[in-house]
């Protein structure tokens, strides 16, 4: 169920509910750090999105660091962001000031191919992030292959991305590390523009997430560019757990997953919804007991006017 919002233009790449309608939105292209404050409704038994408000920007005034994925921890009322620019996790105040704590993360993420201390992410880096109330743990994720790990998916070469799923503490250290298989891409031609990642993890408060996969192809013409999302469900057990240091090889044990739910839209000459979906949390519980999976798309500031910011709700089931 999507929707088509009529807030100002924007580049939104992260969502996360605060309570309520109430959720704290980020924009990888914003002039400052910070968050947007969004109303969102929700229909209780359909799960449709009814409106989306914009109440307003939360800032520090410092320069933005690429800002891509946001979690909203109650215990402390705080907010904890993804920062693509400088590979940081950065803990924001609930008026949008940074409170000088961040997420300690581990060398890998870090170390170019050349071993220097510049990331190894490129612009390919910490998007997805989610936090679990429940278990009191931080989870992230490269968007694509590390330079040290192997090559990066392409719209041509047919190469699988091989991530690393990272947890860290309520202490903000880092704890287990884990191995994540993309699908395939579905792409098998040259691009004009091409990105193949995930974008987006979310808590499900009973030890699982869910993984949002995202390819998105846009042929020197135009006319028939896509994007594909697959929604994953994934365990980390400790069974799973790479050890510290460890070189990704043919031993290496990835992280099964489940197919919740996928979806592509297109750019045609009669079809002009192309969305590139980037950002997703849990919304609110409906009547029947399932809970709506809120999806923001990125517009790169709705793009010569044919990409506009879709809102989507995805109804899933947390009683399995």
């Amino acid at each position: 169920m999507e929707f088509h919002s009529s807030v100002p233009a924007g580049n939104y790449s992260g969502i996360a509910r605060i309570g309520g309608n109430e959720y704290a939105v980020v924009s990888d292209k914003s002039v400052s750090d910070g968050f947007f404050v969004f109303e969102i409704d929700v229909d209780s038994v359909s799960g449709e999105i009814l409106d989306v408000r914009n109440k307003g920007f939360m800032s520090g005034n410092t320069r933005a660091g690429d800002c891509e994925g946001i979690v909203f921890r109650r215990s402390s009322g705080t907010f904890f962001v993804s920062r693509e620019a400088d590979a940081s996790i950065v803990e924001y105040a609930s008026d949008g000031k940074e409170t000088g704590r961040k997420l300690c993360v581990p060398p890998v993420f870090l170390k170019s191919g050349d071993g220097s201390r510049s990331s190894g992410m490129g612009n390919y880096g910490f998007e997805a992030l989610a936090y679990d109330e429940n278990t009191h743990t931080f989870w992230t994720m490269n968007e694509s292959t590390l330079k040290s790990d192997g090559q990066q998916a392409t719209s041509q070469n047919g190469v699988k991305n091989i991530l690393r799923l990272q947890s860290f503490g309520d202490d903000l250290m880092p704890l287990e590390q884990y191995v994540y298989v993309m699908d395939a891409p579905e792409a098998h031609s040259k691009a004009s523009e091409y990105a193949m990642g995930v974008s987006e993890l979310v808590a499900l408060g009973n030890g699982r997430l869910l993984v949002l996969e995202r390819e998105f192809y846009v042929p020197k013409l135009k006319l028939g560019a896509f994007v594909q999302c697959k929604i994953y469900e994934i365990e980390p057990g400790k069974e799973f757990v790479l050890p510290e240091n460890a070189v990704i090889g043919e031993d290496t044990k990835y992280l099964p997953k489940r197919l919740v739910h996928s979806f592509k839209t297109k750019l045609g000459i009669f079809n002009k919804s192309i969305a590139n979906y980037e950002g997703m949390c849990l919304g609110p519980q409906l009547a029947d007991g399932s809970v709506a999976l809120i999806l923001v798309s990125d517009s790169q500031n709705q793009y010569k006017g044919v990409l506009k910011d879709w809102f989507k709700s995805v109804i899933i089931r947390l009683d399995r």
